[in-house]
């Protein structure tokens, strides 16, 4: 006879069950985590509904605020009108090589 012996002496009908069919663990997992996602549903489009109301509310004060004579933008303009204003203040400067070291850079070492 084996010191331990392979099978529990009180064995509960549900363990095995479990131990016939494992799936049956996964169903009411699955059916909970379905749930829940209905259950929260409703909390998730009152949050999504004030997320709007929200942003689409515009006070009097911002409203005054905002001028009626602005020029259109157009992106490609603010692109080409940036980038000429970059170009006239920058200049190409040269950084002054330490004493000893050749136009070139570096020579690689010579083999042994």
């Amino acid at each position: 006879m084996p010191p331990f012996q392979s099978t529990p002496l009180n064995t509960h009908p549900i363990h095995t069950l479990l131990r016939k069919y494992p799936g049956l663990f996964g169903v009411p997992f699955v059916l909970i985590i379905v749930g829940a996602s209905f259950g929260l549903q409703s909390f998730t489009q009152t949050r999504y509904d004030l997320h709007k109301q929200k942003i689409t509310q515009v006070s009097k004060e911002q409203e005054l605020s905002m001028s009626k004579r602005r020029r259109k933008i157009d992106v490609r303009e603010e692109y080409f009108r940036l980038s000429a204003a970059a170009d006239e203040d920058w200049e190409q400067v040269r950084i002054p090589r330490p004493k000893g070291l050749p136009e070139w850079g570096v020579p690689p070492p010579e083999p042994p």
